[in-house]
């Protein structure tokens, strides 16, 4: 696969057909919803699922089990933490996958973010022994798939080692900002929502497009 400046995540996916057509387009993770109050969750491993991809499972507040059963059966590379798992949390998961004899996968915790205030517990996750790397999303009532963004220039304070992915409604119309941010610890953008036709139904040409503009 072709080396790109900013890795590009496509969450919420389900259908078969619909997870062959995204991946062919060169993203580079893909997301899975394991969390069943989400309109978007998989509630069973797709027909097809991508081997060109880094396949990503988001979880929110999951027990450990919960997440070794998808990690296995959709055989996932990144474990994506939603809710409020605690540093604690994420090296318990490292090592029962480990005691399940399972391969390692990288962790990513997620932070919803509305001020500069949000940022602060980032500062408790140690990179390596507990996380990978941050995404920061928008804070809202919702787990994530609002459609709304935050201010990015909150971003601007954020000083810690750990890499992040910007996530949070990102939209069609956000490529051109989103090739011109620049921000040392960024490492890609997530988007969801504002591509689809319905949830977990993505709209091909749109991330299409998306890339394009993005990437030229």
């Amino acid at each position: 696969m072709t080396a790109h400046k900013h890795i590009v995540k496509v969450c919420g996916m389900r259908d078969a057909d619909n997870i062959r057509a995204v991946e062919a387009l060169g993203i580079e993770w893909m997301g899975f919803i394991c969390w069943p109050g989400s309109p978007r969750y998989v509630s069973h491993t797709p027909a097809y699922m991508p081997a060109t991809v880094r396949r990503v499972g988001v979880f929110v507040d999951p027990t450990i089990q919960d997440v070794i059963v998808h990690a296995r059966c959709l055989r996932l590379d990144i474990l994506q933490l939603h809710g409020a798992e605690t540093p604690a949390f994420c090296r318990q998961l490292r090592a029962a996958l480990t005691a399940e004899g399972m391969p390692p996968a990288a962790v990513v915790k997620a932070f919803r973010i509305a001020d500069v205030h949000d940022l602060a517990p980032t500062e408790h996750y140690r990179q390596g022994d507990d996380v990978d790397y941050f995404l920061f999303d928008t804070r809202t009532p919702l787990a994530g798939g609002s459609g709304r963004q935050f201010d990015w220039h909150i971003l601007d304070a954020y000083r810690q080692p750990v890499p992040f992915l910007l996530s949070g409604g990102i939209g069609p119309d956000d490529a051109p900002r989103l090739s011109a941010y620049d921000h040392p610890r960024c490492i890609g953008f997530d988007i969801n929502s504002r591509f689809e036709t319905a949830p977990a139904m993505k709209d091909v040409q749109a991330i299409q497009r998306f890339l394009a503009t993005l990437r030229s």
